[in-house]
């Protein structure tokens, strides 16, 4: 392993926001912190050639997209006889139509929940989007779309429930 100051620098400063993307990648705080940790020891391995050659923060996110994309497959092929609800960070959640909004967020497929993360919490452009995930930008258009309706769709049912229910 090598000691580099710029990748201590790098991870001093930018911890906190990839911490954030893996929240919003995976929906739980114990999972985005794994993520997030085993996206920087990648990067930490690689770091001589992706400093040289790339955005580091480009190349973490990367990281962090496909090995949530690979995690959610092989959970998906797991079966769990019981899993207990973690209840700790329920407290740390907003309340109201912001909570209606992630967990329709969190219900919805996900390359269609990673368009709009990237889109609209990390402010990416298309392209950026699609070179991040490997696809078209046409793609990438018709993730953002079919995912919004289904936002938009699951909000405005919720918010018509919650009216009729009072």
């Amino acid at each position: 392993m090598h000691d580099d100051p710029r990748f201590d620098a790098f991870v001093a400063e930018r911890a906190d926001a990839l911490l954030r993307y893996g929240y919003v990648l995976t929906g739980n705080p114990h999972d985005a912190a794994d993520l997030t940790q085993e996206a920087l020891v990648r990067l930490h391995r690689a770091w001589p050639r992706v400093e040289r050659k790339q955005d580091p923060e480009s190349y973490t996110r990367m990281i962090m997209s496909r090995l949530h994309i690979s995690i959610w497959r092989k959970r998906r092929r797991e079966s769990l006889a019981w899993d207990p609800p973690d209840l700790a960070y329920e407290d740390a959640l907003p309340t109201g139509v912001e909570r209606d909004l992630w967990e329709a967020l969190r219900g919805l497929p996900r390359k269609q929940r990673a368009v709009l993360v990237l889109r609209y919490y990390e402010d990416l452009s298309d392209a950026e989007i699609a070179a991040l995930l490997g696809v078209s930008q046409g793609t990438v258009r018709s993730h953002a779309f079919h995912g919004l309706s289904k936002l938009r769709a699951a909000v405005q049912t919720d918010s018509a429930s919650s009216w009729s229910t009072r």
